[in-house]
Formats: structure tokens, C-alpha cells, sequence
């Protein structure tokens, strides 16, 4: 009969060698100096200063999640995809939930949007659907990213977080305007990741079978329902636990309380994106539920915390480029921009095999020809040919998998600026937003988060940054105009006689 000493583990290197002195180095004498070949202290310290790998540039600090999804109504008349394919079909799933602008050690109730990003475990490969807690964002044209970015991080001076900064750009960019109320309302500040929607964010296409083609948006409905904390509860809270939204998940699970969201969509044909009054590929933009009905397609649930947060969670790595088959992009210009520099972010932080780490790898077969670089891990093709065509490999190209061409609607390549026709009406959106989603209580809270906010803008421009960005205010809501306004001991006269000035 085996004793207890034979279940516990030798302790050994990274090459797997025993060894016995984990906590002293070997010295010449008790108080002498160290030898250079003791290889444990090297080993140690050596894998203690690479312990930390590049941190995320955004969406830094997050909660990961594994759990299923499953399909409860046909949607095959909009796409082939086979994870779509059969009502009660099962489908392993990781989700990360994070906020956007902090640092891996920022509060998990700072005001910032939630991403909710979700990796599909498919029989096609993997499907990436990476979005917020939002269906809209701040800009629309990629170029424009890293400088949004920028203005959310830290002076470059004082290298503190900057209202100014931040107020500045959204004066500056109109287009913001619709998100920034979505962020300054309770919404900007929800309580835990169990109780906020989620949005692919993004116009995506699915592809039926007949290779018939619509534009399609997702969404994710919790049926935990929507809770959030008021500015005041969530500053309290970054000092009780900066990490309540991650201790909250966890926790949950833990009593087998799995969360569940319900996933639909909402689809348009290629015929109505034509005639929409707004560019429908907008992301700025979002797609009214009256014209085009949210359609129910299944319901996710995460029910398994991983066992190692760094292993599954720091190193997961989620591209809007990774769809499948019966799935496919659009003519989204920020979504364009991501199909590139997501996959490029990884390749910077984790190496050009991300995609072997284990949260990261297909669970089914996945036959390439790309080889070698950093840290590969899958065998490397082992002797297969490492070129295409070969005489010696059974690997081809299946047709079935090709997607229809796309249709273009210009053959005129340009940098078209944010006034073309259908694209300039920034103010029309976040207006009904105000007035028709939020209640009373709602829209008192987004003024005071707003006064509140704005309040922190400092410096010689201050003035024409609040006067700027109140103009947008009154644009979207007379109303709200004029309560931002009072809250902020503004001259409303001075600021209608320069909307009276640029409509002249």
C-alpha cells in the first residue's frame, strides 16, 4: 500500500531534474559569496523577471470564463454555420469580460465601457466575436483609434489621467457624442459582469447555404437583468475591492449560480442597407429594434472558472478576424481596422504561436503550413512538407468553403472625409437615447456624471472645450443642453449664440 509520501510531487527544474535546496544558495560558507553555478537561483530569477508578458494596450484587466452555448431556435435561413446548426446543439465557449481604458491594476467599477469577448470552440475553428457592453463606440475610422486611446491613458506630462484630454478629443469629434452619453449614464459604471449586456458591437454577414447573404448584429441579453452602481457607489467601491467585478464572478460560480445570456440577432438585407437614411456599418450607429426586430437564436452560460488565471485568462488572445464558415465581415470601417491590428497585437504580446496556447487552440484539427517561430509547442508540423502544393501530404483546398464575392458600391478608392451624405448626423440618435430609453432617475444621473466629469477639464482651453462640447449637447437634447449647462455655471446665451453662429 502506497504511504501519503508517494502521492506528493518531487520538486524539480523546469527540465524536470529533482532537486533539494529550493530557498538557500549555495555560498562558500555560511556568510561567503555565491557561486555562479548554482543553477537553481538562476533558473528562479530568471523566470521571475519575465514573469509578466506585455500588458493588453487596452482592455487590460479582466475576468475569463469558460461555459456553453446552446442553440434554441433555427436560424439557418440566414447562415450555414454549423455551430447554428441544430436546435439543442452544444458549443464550448471563453468569455472575458474587461474594462477598456485601465491598467491591469485599475478598478474593476471605473467608469469605462465592459468588453465581452467570446471564443467559440467550433468544428469549423474558432469563432471570435469581441465586442462591449455597448452597441455603439466613440469613433468610427480606425485611424483615429490609438489617438482615443491616447487621451483615455495618462499625460504625458503629469502622467495622471486627463478630463481635459479625454474632453477635448470627444469635443472635437462629434461622432463620439452618442457613446459618451451611453458611458456617462449609469451604464458607464455596471455593477458586476453578470449583470450588463452584450453587443458584437460591430455589422457582421451571414451566409445561408444558398449563399444568400445578410448584414447581421449581435446582441446578448443577461438574464441576470441590468444592475448598475451610481457614480457615488462605484468610487466607494474602488476602495472596498478594486476587484469586486472579478470576486463577484467567481464567487457566483462557485455556488453553481451559472450566469446565462440569451443571444439574438438582428439582421438586414443587402436591399434595405441600401436604403437606410444612415450608413448602417456605422459604428457609431446603432439599428432601431422596431424596424429590424431582435430574432432569438440561444442562450450561453458560464459555469467554470479557470483553474489558472494566467494561463487561460492573461494569455487568451480574441480576433474580429477569426469568423467561420457561414459567418463573414461587412463593409465596417472600424471592424475593417481590427482584422488587422488584433491578430498584430497578439503576435507583439504573446508571439506568432498564440494560437497553440491551449485557450487559444482549436480543439479540432488544424492542418497548415505555417512553422517555426517563438515558443512553438504543437510539434511543428512534425516532417510534413512545410509548402503547398506538395506530392506527399493530403491536405487541399474544400471549395464548399468559399464565400460568394462581394458586391461593391464604388470603384472610386478616396479618403472621404465624416460629411458625406448619410454620415454627419451624429446629434439624431444620442437625442432619442435621452429622451425615449432613459428614465427620469437615468437622465438625472447622467447630468451630475457628466457636471461631474467635465468639471475636472483644466488649463487655458478650458472654456472652448466645454462651451465645444456642450454645442453637442444641445445638438442631441435642448433639455440636456441646459441642464449640463446650469450643473456647470455656464452662460447658456453665450453658447446658443454660438450654435446660432456656426448654423449662419
Amino acid at each position: 500500500m502506497k504511504n501519503d509520501k508517494d502521492k506528493k510531487r518531487k520538486l524539480t527544474t523546469a527540465s524536470g531534474k529533482p532537486y533539494a535546496e529550493h530557498e538557500n544558495t549555495q555560498s562558500v560558507g555560511p556568510r561567503g559569496p555565491l557561486l555562479l553555478q548554482d543553477f537553481i537561483l538562476h533558473e528562479k530569477m530568471a523566470h521571475f523577471n519575465r514573469e509578466r508578458i506585455p500588458e493588453r494596450v487596452v482592455h487590460a484587466k479582466g475576468t475569463g470564463v469558460f461555459g456553453t452555448f446552446k442553440v434554441t431556435h433555427d436560424i439557418s435561413k440566414y447562415t450555414k454555420a454549423k455551430i447554428f446548426n441544430k436546435i439543442g446543439k452544444e458549443t464550448k465557449l471563453f468569455l472575458r469580460f474587461s474594462t477598456v481604458g485601465g491598467e491591469k491594476g485599475s478598478a474593476d467599477t471605473e467608469r469605462d465601457p465592459r468588453g465581452f469577448a467570446i471564443k467559440f470552440y467550433t468544428e469549423d475553428g474558432n469563432w471570435d466575436l469581441v465586442g462591449n457592453n455597448t452597441p455603439i463606440f466613440f469613433i468610427k475610422d480606425p485611424k483615429k483609434f490609438s489617438d482615443f486611446i491616447h487621451t483615455q491613458k495618462r499625460d504625458p506630462r503629469t502622467n495622471c489621467k486627463s478630463p481635459t484630454m479625454m474632453w477635448d478629443f470627444w469635443s472635437l469629434n462629434p461622432e463620439s457624442l452618442h457613446q459618451v452619453m451611453f458611458l456617462m449614464s449609469d451604464r458607464g459604471t455596471p455593477y458586476s459582469y453578470r449583470h450588463l449586456h452584450g453587443f458584437g458591437s460591430h455589422t457582421f454577414s451571414m451566409i445561408n447555404a444558398k449563399n444568400e447573404k445578410v448584414w447581421v448584429k449581435f446582441h446578448f441579453k443577461t438574464q441576470q437583468g441590468i444592475k448598475n452602481f451610481t457614480n457615488d457607489e462605484a468610487v466607494e467601491m474602488k476602495g472596498k475591492d478594486p476587484d469586486f467585478a472579478q470576486r463577484d464572478m467567481v464567487e457566483a460560480i462557485d455556488r453553481k449560480e451559472f450566469p446565462k445570456w440569451d443571444m439574438k440577432i438582428q439582421v438586414m438585407t443587402e436591399e434595405q442597407a441600401k436604403k437606410c437614411p444612415f450608413n448602417p456599418f456605422d459604428l457609431t450607429k446603432t439599428w432601431s429594434q422596431k424596424e429590424y426586430p431582435l430574432i432569438d437564436v440561444g442562450t450561453m452560460e458560464l459555469n467554470q472558472i479557470p483553474k489558472n488565471y494566467f494561463a487561460d485568462v492573461e494569455q487568451s488572445a480574441f480576433a474580429p478576424a477569426h469568423v467561420v464558415d457561414g459567418i463573414g465581415y461587412s463593409p465596417d470601417k472600424m471592424l475593417q481596422g481590427r482584422l488587422l491590428s488584433y491578430p498584430d497585437a497578439h503576435r507583439y504580446r504573446l508571439g506568432v504561436n498564440y494560437e497553440q496556447l491551449p485557450v487559444n487552440k482549436c480543439p479540432y484539427m488544424v492542418s497548415n503550413y505555417e512553422r517555426d517561430g517563438s515558443m512553438v509547442v504543437n510539434g511543428n508540423g512534425d516532417d510534413n512538407p512545410n509548402y503547398y502544393p506538395n506530392s506527399f501530404d493530403d491536405i487541399y483546398e474544400d471549395h464548399a468553403y468559399k464565400e460568394p464575392p462581394m458586391k461593391l458600391d464604388s470603384n472610386v478608392a478616396d479618403w472621404f472625409d465624416r460629411n458625406g451624405e448619410g454620415e454627419n448626423d451624429h446629434y439624431s440618435q444620442p437625442g432619442i437615447f435621452y429622451r425615449e430609453v432613459l428614465n427620469d432617475y437615468d437622465k438625472h444621473n447622467l447630468v451630475s456624471n457628466i457636471v461631474g466629469a467635465m468639471s475636472g477639464i483644466t488649463g487655458p482651453k478650458k472654456d472652448l472645450i466645454i462651451n465645444r462640447q456642450l454645442c453637442h449637447f444641445f445638438r442631441a437634447d435642448v433639455k440636456l443642453g441646459m441642464a449640463i449647462a446650469k450643473g456647470l455655471n455656464v452662460d447658456v446665451d453665450k453658447v446658443m449664440a454660438e450654435l446660432k453662429h456656426e448654423k449662419h
